[in-house]
């Protein structure tokens, strides 16, 4: 952490008495000796009703200081939307990529939104959902093209109107500089204001009960001389003893999938916005963001001409505020917000009996709302604190599992009527145990829930609720309080899993059709999830003339969640074409087939999670030239596969550790091949770059794989200058299909041991290459050229330059996506990178 911003702090929480310590997600930490920012999190919502909706394409698009400000700062009802789940990204803490990896930031974003006390709506609805991320696009057309315009649209629109936003805000404006799927999503927020208001838009949510909504106000980031308002959000927060960007980047720590969060200091931090649209008057310079809204059941009176509704809000918001300066007393507190509860449950039968049609659906829609919000405030003032906990999280068909809620009672007054209801999908069997219907204070409850899944029950989805809730409804202070009870994911994961998971290693390898040998080994790991014992058999399904040695294991288990290795050898046959084959695997348990690979995912900032896939292993085989007796050293940054898959290809690869780096002898090694960014991740090789260096001038080979302009990366890193692009957005070819050009057509490296050609960068994944240098010495020489289209070529995708008696290779290429999808150009020409030494 930064000196200077501790002495800031210092200055600052000594001058206004507050103290700060470590934050745990899902928690503030407070500054004030006596504040309690659990409570002041659900007091602050009652000042008012305005809404905000924030929209963007990836988890981390949110705008989290302007989201903590108005959530945390000023009560506002917040919603963060997001297009995709991040499939397409690089992962920074493990190996997880694609589906796995959308997981991952799926939840990092749950937390992260729970942090800020911010609703999160994704609009990808499932794993492989039209609206994926496949990459970085510089085109809005060719994101709404692969995602599809009107998938995303209908669900942009139907969730503008069940939220029904005052205002909106997409996090990017809609410029030639930014992300494709940024400004994609920022075209159709600016669309949905006027649409999302069309019943002729969208006709269908009509006849599903969703009503279509005007939203008040949209904003945009200011660009420069297009600011319509500028407001200060770096104040220290009395009740959580942060700024609003220090909370927000508090949130943003927890997408660590991404390394994104920053220590800021205490600073002014000026928010600057532009009002592009507004339904409430004219676009003009404001003073703030709230103005020509109503603020609070107080301003919506004003628009309500019954006498006995428009008093009864006035004194509604007036009892409101008066639980919220109860704070920090707990006990003062439950009482009003059971009577203001109460009171909106009275408010909302007195308008639908009271007010015209027309009049009822925004009113009673605000008063549903605050309903909400009182019953997580009546959760914490009443001082029950509720969890719920599985004897068994991991289930599988036709299987019982115990589920208990413990009610611990804190508070001051009791608790009667409890009433609990289980909730649980269709043809699931739910039976409840008796439990007390009252708890006084100090004393604990408990409530059994016996669960039994159906023999069809279908498997865990990551991305749907959990499948086993419970409605918890109980009388405090003469007012009934509801609460939806579920496993906490960071602490408990309810699945229902096959009987039998399979883990293959390796998912996806390659045959040399130029090698006489045709084998591969396939090690299955197989864990039995059924509770007690199991047996069974494992088998391969082999394409036609294919044979694999053992034909199959039987595998016996004592226990669940016992696992077992297996390993079968895989032969193919003499004559082999070039293709992809697949390889599947089926386990039969007790009569019952299953052919589904589990892969558990479990981080700690966010629990544990799996994606189930079809247990296939996929073969791609095509003709790979090797140069003889290679020696491989390669420095691993935690961000690629490549070496594992160099190994399957059958080259001889070692991982050079920090101990290697720093003293062992490295010119036993052909080439030295640094992996994708790893001065971010390997200070060792930041410190010992010169015995690198010293490597290739006593003749060695390095191949470079790309960096990124903030990754600790320095022109004097490479033995001549080089400097990635920045912005980086600017130097990349995300056309996986762009056509490439060879600039030095009989260049050694285009030659052996494979000989290169237009062919090899056919079939390739998600793009060509990023990061590409914007300057280089003239010692380089680059050897392709390539480019989106319509846009001049880049041609410093492929750099080579001697030094003293060795070569240093620098690549922007996405090698470890070929490599890793088993694009064969991809491992064609890499091999020929790693074996320049022997053959130029």
């Amino acid at each position: 952490m930064d000196k200077t911003w501790l002495k800031k702090l210092a200055v600052v929480f000594l001058t206004a008495a507050l103290f700060i310590g470590t934050l745990l997600p899902g928690s503030l930490v407070y500054g004030e000796p006596e504040a309690d920012p659990e409570l002041w999190k659900v007091l602050q919502p009652l000042g008012t009703t305005v809404s905000f909706m924030n929209t963007g394409a990836h988890p981390d698009d949110e705008q989290s200081a302007l989201l903590a400000y108005l959530s945390l700062g000023k009560g506002v009802r917040t919603a963060s939307v997001l297009a995709n789940r991040g499939e397409g990204g690089q992962n920074e803490i493990g190996t997880e990529l694609g589906n796995g990896l959308g997981i991952i930031r799926s939840r990092e974003l749950q937390e992260a939104a729970n942090l800020l006390n911010v609703n999160l709506f994704l609009l990808s609805e499932k794993i492989n959902d039209p609206i994926y991320d496949f990459g970085f696009s510089k085109s809005p057309e060719e994101t709404l093209d692969k995602w599809g315009e009107q998938i995303v649209y209908e669900r942009l629109i139907r969730r503008i109107r069940t939220e029904r936003p005052d205002l909106v805000m997409p996090s990017f404006r809609d410029d030639p500089s930014q992300h494709g799927h940024h400004r994609a999503i920022s075209q159709l927020t600016l669309r949905a204001f006027k649409d999302a208001a069309d019943p002729r838009v969208f006709p269908e949510h009509l006849r599903q009960g969703i009503k279509p909504w005007q939203v008040k106000k949209v904003y945009l980031p200011a660009a420069k001389d297009k600011e319509t308002l500028r407001f200060n959000i770096g104040t220290v927060d009395p009740v959580y003893g942060l700024t609003y960007p220090q909370l927000g980047e508090e949130s943003r720590k927890l997408h660590k999938s991404q390394g994104m969060g920053r220590d800021l200091p205490v600073e002014d931090y000026w928010v600057s916005l532009e009002l592009v649209h507004s339904s409430v008057g004219k676009v003009k310079q404001e003073s703030t963001i709230f103005e020509d809204i109503p603020y609070n059941f107080r301003d919506q009176s004003k628009q309500i001409s019954h006498p006995a509704v428009k008093q009864r809000l006035i004194t509604l918001q007036e009892h409101l505020e008066q639980a919220q300066k109860a704070y920090p007393d707990r006990k003062k507190a439950a009482f009003l917000i059971q009577r203001s509860l109460k009171e909106t449950s009275e408010m909302e039968r007195l308008v639908a009996s009271v007010l015209p049609k027309e009049q009822q659906q925004d009113l009673l829609f605000l008063l549903q709302k605050k309903e909400e919000q009182l019953e997580k405030a009546s959760a914490v003032t009443g001082g029950v604190e509720v969890q719920m906990s599985a004897d068994q999280a991991i289930l599988t068909r036709g299987a019982t599992s115990r589920f208990t809620i413990q009610m611990n009672h804190n508070g001051h007054a009791p608790i009667t009527q409890i009433k609990v209801k289980p909730v649980v999908p269709k043809n699931w069997q739910a039976k409840m145990e008796r439990y007390p219907p009252t708890l006084l204070p100090g004393k604990k409850g408990t409530i059994t829930i016996q669960v039994r899944t159906p023999a069809d029950a279908s498997f865990f989805d990551p991305y749907a609720p959990s499948r086993v809730r419970a409605e918890l409804q109980y009388r405090l202070h003469g007012v009934t309080v509801k609460r939806i009870v579920t496993l906490d994911p960071k602490r408990q994961t309810m699945a229902l899993l096959p009987d039998w998971g399979l883990l293959l290693n390796p998912e996806a390898t390659i045959i040399n059709t130029e090698k006489s040998d045709k084998t591969r080994k396939i090690s299955v790991q197989v864990t039995n999830y059924v509770r007690g014992e199991s047996s069974g058999v494992v088998t391969p399904s082999l394409p036609a003339s294919w044979k694999a040695v053992p034909s199959s294991i039987p595998v016996s288990f004592a226990r669940q969640g016992e696992s077992k290795q297996l390993q079968f050898t895989i032969t193919a046959p003499d004559s082999l074409q070039a293709r992809a084959y697949e390889i599947g695997f089926q386990a039969v348990v007790n009569g019952q087939s299953f052919s589904a690979q589990v892969q558990k995912i479990h981080y700690n900032h966010i629990g544990t999670s799996y994606l189930i896939t079809d247990a296939k292993t996929t073969i791609q085989a095509f003709p790979l030239k090797l140069a003889n007796n290679l020696n491989i050293a390669y420095v691993d940054s935690g961000f690629d596969q490549v070496a594992d898959y160099l190994r399957q290809a059958g080259l001889n690869v070692t991982e050079l550790n920090e101990q290697m780096l720093s003293s062992g002898d490295l010119s036993q090694y052909n080439t030295i091949v640094v992996g994708i960014r790893a001065y971010l991740s390997r200070s060792d090789l930041l410190k010992h770059n010169d015995r690198l260096l010293e490597y290739v001038r006593n003749g060695g080979n390095v191949v470079m794989q790309y960096h990124k302009p903030g990754d600790r990366w320095s022109p004097e890193l490479a033995p001549y200058p080089l400097t990635p692009g920045d912005p980086s957005i600017q130097w990349r070819v995300t056309d996986e299909h762009a056509p490439v050009t060879f600039l030095q057509p009989d260049h050694p490296l285009l030659q052996a041991p494979n000989q290169i050609s237009a062919e090899d960068f056919s079939g390739w994944v998600q793009e060509r290459g990023l990061y590409f240098p914007s300057s280089w010495d003239p010692a380089y020489t680059p050897l392709l050229s390539m480019a989106d289209p319509g846009e001049k070529p880049f041609t410093g995708g492929l750099l080579v330059a001697d030094y003293g008696k060795g070569t240093y290779i620098y690549s922007s290429l996405v090698w470890y996506r070929q490599i890793q999808s088993q694009v064969p150009g991809g491992y064609r020409m890499f091999v020929n990178l790693i074996s320049y030494p022997k053959t130029k």
